[in-house]
Formats: C-alpha cells, structure tokens, sequence
C-alpha cells in the first residue's frame, strides 16, 4: 500500500499541514499521486527555516519510520522534548498529554484557522474545522441535535443496524477463506452509514467513497497538482448538484438527517455544501478504522476477547480502549495567533503546530506506566482520541454507537470465532491518519 493521501483527514487534521509524508493512501489512491505526496514532504522540508533557538529541534524524526510505526517515535518525543521543532515536517509537534490538552482548550492563542488551507479550495469553502469561534460554532449548531446521543439511539440506531446486517452478510458469502474485513465490512458499513445520515438520495457506497478520496486529495494537494483540483471539482459539482435539489426539497419536508438540518439552518448555500462535503471527507475514516482495529486489537488478546464475548456490557469499554490505544486520527494542525509558550517552549506567532494525540494517547504521565498496552479494564481515563475542548468531534456518539455498540457487536454474534487470519497479510499504513488497509479475517 502507498503512503498516499487518506492520512490528510479532510476534517483538517493534517490536512493543509506542510509536510504530507505522514499520510496514507485509500485502496485506490496509488502511483503518481503518492510520489507527489512523498516529493511534497521533501520540497517543504527543504524550505524549512534554519532552526529555532528557543525550541528543542528534533532533526532525527524520519516521516518513513512514522508510516511504518509512529509510536516508538512519539515515545522519544515525549520523553525528551514533549514540544519540538521537526524540520523534516516543518512544523512543532506537540506529544504529551498536557501539551496536546493545553492546545486544544485555547482557540484564541491555537487556531484552527491556518494558513495555507487546501482543504478549503478542495470543499470549495470554509468548513466548519478551518473555523475558531463564533463562527465554528454557528455552523456546528445546525448539526448538534442531529448528533445527540437521544437522537443517534432513537433515529439511527435501527439504520445502523441494517447497514451492518446486509454487509455481514457479504462477509460470509465472501467466506472464512477469502474475507477482507476492511474491504467487505467495514469500508462499505462506514459508507452506508454515511449517506444514510447525510441523508444524501441515489447515492451509492462507491460513489461515497469516490468523493471522499477525492477531497481528502485535494485536502492534501500541496504540491497544486491540476489533476487533482480537476477531480475536486468534478466531485464537488455532481454533488452540488445533488444538494441544489436537496436542500429545497429538506427545506419543505424536514427529516432527521444531517444535510436536514443544515437546509433549515439559515446558514448559506456554501456553507451547507462544504460542512456536507467535510463530512464525507472524513465521516468514513475512524468509523472505518475502528471496526477493524478492534478485531485485530482482540485477536491479540486472547484473555480480553473471551471476557467481552462473555459480557456484553464491555463492548463500551473495548470501544474505548482501542479509540484511545490505536487511535485512527494521529495528528491534526493548528497555528499560533501570537508569541506563546507552550511546554516551557517558546513558539513565535504563526507557528504551524502538529497535535500529535495518537502520541498524547499513550502518555505515562497522564495514563500510568502501563499506557502503551491495551486493556479494556484500565481505569477511566479522559483520552484525546475525538479532540477536547469546543473542536470535540461532533460525530462521536454516532461512531460509539454505529461501531461500538452495534458493528462489531453483530459481526461476533454472526461469526463468534471471528480473528485475523494469519495466513494472509495484513496491511497497516499512515501516521497521520492510521488505520489498517486490508484485514484477512476467518472464523470456525
């Protein structure tokens, strides 16, 4: 698998950062478009500033080693400078618990406004993510009551369900010898869930992943590459063309969908379709993931595994453990307003910043010596895995619910012996966005 473009989350974590080496590429995002985001990660780093006194520089990190396994990485950046100037990214990396936390609670000195913004150009304006507050929170408010947990159990629940029941049944027709977890379960669930919340008509599960690749390109398309501004905008025009009818149509006939509630917002035409396509840009990625790192985490503890299948009130906690220990978004971008100190270390303004909490995940300090193991009865701890502060991702319930309680639930009630399949391999890629590729799974 090439180290493409999935990892540039389109919600903006990492999307318009400088460097897109730490990236990760969708099944079939290969090629040219990977050498460009490979050749972008050294054009940016090439160009650099020299150094900066007042920081730690950690000229050691190695993007390459980060796509291959970022966490021995991260280990060494919060042991010796938990705030670091890396020029191979150019940008400071924050990797501790505190720093990560401390970043995400003041929006007024870390915007999420940065510069340089791809993602816009790719959406075709400003969503929501590229926006401090107040205006954050005015689009963010139309989508709010969609997304309580009331409405996720009452209104999607039995959506969720269904979507899971007809793709398990593709996995077993697929068969124990054969079945690609990712491929035939939890890409097309992800996706079906998607359009069925959006509420998005006559959209199919590949179309939906067709527009998803192409504006997580043009999010990263920092090397301007026409050919991918070319695809943006035919992606974005079949579905503007979609939600010009959509929108009237909600508009008069309410429901409980997201692009429902955008419709009737009174926010304008641009913002309804970028907040839209933002969604689509990243609503597949952690549900995605989630449903294949929890198999794989499980396949790996055997002791773990047997407990949650013995006692459904654990799946919240399985959920829990593994959104925080294999943590699908690794890293999202923010920049200072004005000269601050972060960490004990001094951050000029403009500074671009890297929030690195798949690091601040697995931090000592704030989860104990044993925060680089899994374990589904560690204490209750709050993690960054959907950010903090007012950017806490607004879909979180609709993850916990659509993959926690009710994704992977169902799949072992259908297949209880199911396990990664050793016989086969599995693929893992991205830093910034990580998440397993291709999962050979079987069963008894």
């Amino acid at each position: 698998m090439s180290a493409a473009l999935e990892g540039q989350c389109p919600y903006g974590f990492g999307g318009d950062s400088a460097s897109a080496g730490g990236v990760m590429a969708p099944p079939d995002v290969v090629g040219a478009e990977a050498t460009t985001a490979r050749s972008a990660a050294a054009t940016v780093a090439g160009s650099a500033p020299a150094a900066h006194p007042v920081a730690p520089v950690a000229d050691w990190v190695n993007p390459a080693e980060l796509m291959v396994d970022p966490y021995p990485t991260y280990e060494r950046l919060r042991s010796e400078s938990p705030v670091a100037w890396v020029p191979a990214l150019n940008k400071f990396l924050v990797t501790s618990y505190a720093g990560c936390h401390a970043v995400e609670l003041d929006q007024e000195i870390f915007s999420a406004n940065v510069s340089g913004a791809t993602m816009n150009r790719a959406l075709g304006a400003q969503p929501m993510l590229r926006k401090d507050d107040p205006h954050h929170a005015a689009d963010r408010a139309a989508i709010n009551p969609v997304l309580r947990p009331k409405n996720i159990k009452e209104a999607w629940a039995p959506v969720f369900e269904r979507n899971a029941r007809t793709y398990l049944d593709v996995l077993e027709e697929k068969g124990p010898d054969q079945a690609d977890l990712n491929r035939d379960y939890a890409a097309p669930v992800a996706s079906q869930n998607l359009i069925d919340l959006l509420g998005l008509k006559d959209v199919t599960v590949e179309q939906m992943r067709r527009w998803s690749h192409d504006f997580i390109a043009g999010a990263g398309n920092v090397l301007d590459d026409q050919a991918i501004w070319d695809r943006c905008a035919a992606s974005r025009a079949e579905l503007d063309a979609i939600l010009d009818e959509l929108i009237p149509f909600y508009q008069q006939h309410p429901n409980a969908s997201m692009t429902s509630a955008l419709a009737n917002s009174g926010l304008p035409f641009d913002n309804v379709a970028s907040n839209v396509k933002l969604t689509i840009s990243g609503g597949m990625n952690e549900p995605q993931h989630m449903v294949t790192n929890i198999v794989w985490a499980l396949s790996r503890h055997a002791e773990l595994r047997h407990s949650v299948l013995n006692d459904d009130s654990l799946w919240p906690a399985v959920f829990d453990e593994t959104v925080r220990w294999l943590s699908p978004i690794g890293m999202y971008p923010r920049e200072t307003t004005r000269a601050t100190t972060l960490g004990g270390v001094s951050l000029p303004a403009g500074a671009g910043l890297g929030v690195v909490v798949g690091s601040a995940n697995r931090d000592v300090n704030h989860f104990g010596p044993t925060a680089g193991e899994f374990n589904i009865f560690r204490p209750k701890t709050a993690h960054l895995a959907f950010g903090s502060g007012v950017h806490l991702c607004a879909g979180h319930w609709a993850a916990k619910t659509s993959i926690g309680q009710i994704a992977v639930p169902l799949a072992y009630q259908r297949f209880p012996g199911l396990r990664t399949d050793n016989r086969r391999p599995e693929t893992w890629d991205g830093w910034v966005f990580r998440g397993i590729t291709s999962l050979p799974v079987t069963w008894n």
